[in-house]
């Protein structure tokens, strides 16, 4: 089934993996890209469409929602990929980390999930995926990355809200909470590490493509740990 899907960050590693893999099941995408990185499409393709949006912007995602509602008039899913990452313990990490990795994390899975609400509430369905990780669900983890653990921890508290809230208009949220990506900027960063053990970008856009498939319809508040042999 041909599906309207919206891709946040679909310039990144992550992001051009699951906009391909989408594009290859059949469905219409409509890519976010940060403003200050925009200057061309990523590619072109009969059913992908991308846009410059902060967002962060309350106003700019709402904005761009209506556009894409009066385009395709629906918003079948949402797959919300924009994110940050920061190290530092309890004792080095500062205010300004913690709202840093929150604005990153946190408001750009609030605000877009809080843009989309209503249209999929008024079209009777709608599913939205988001991105947690292993250090928000695992102390010892998260131990030194205290800031980024607090921002992805609202992420699945999110998801909580937007699955008991969403019931009724068949609105479900599932979290994807990926291990370390198989991407250059982590292979520069992790010479050493056996890249075999982490995940590919492709292997975590086949879970998303998944999640929007008539075959996961039945899974419920489903949260998928894709965390490779590390």
């Amino acid at each position: 089934m041909n599906q309207v899907i919206i891709v946040t960050g679909a310039s990144g590693h992550l992001g051009l993996a699951v906009v391909r893999q989408l594009l290859k099941s059949g469905h219409t995408v409509v890519g976010t890209v940060s403003l200050k990185k925009h200057s061309q499409p990523s590619f072109k393709h009969a059913r992908y469409e991308e846009y410059p949006l902060d967002v962060t912007d309350p106003e700019a995602t709402a904005a761009f929602v209506e556009q894409i509602e009066k385009q395709y008039q629906r918003i079948d899913g949402a797959a919300l990929l924009v994110g940050g990452f920061a190290m530092g313990n309890l004792t080095e990490t500062s205010l300004q980390d913690v709202q840093k990795m929150f604005k990153l994390n946190f408001e750009s899975a609030f605000i877009m999930s809080q843009a989309v609400y209503p249209l999929m509430q008024r079209q009777g369905g709608g599913h939205i995926v988001l991105v947690g990780a292993r250090p928000a669900l695992e102390p010892a983890a998260g131990a030194t990355a205290v800031a980024y653990a607090f921002s992805k921890s609202l992420v699945f508290r999110l998801a909580e809200y937007i699955n008991q809230t969403g019931k009724a208009a068949h609105i479900k949220a599932s979290v994807i909470v990926p291990g370390i990506l198989d991407t250059p900027p982590n292979r520069e960063a992790m010479p050493k590490a056996d890249f075999s053990d982490w995940v590919t970008t492709e292997e975590v856009a086949a879970y998303i493509d998944f999640l929007f498939s008539d075959e996961s319809k039945a899974l419920k508040e489903a949260v998928f740990k894709i965390y490779g042999n590390v």
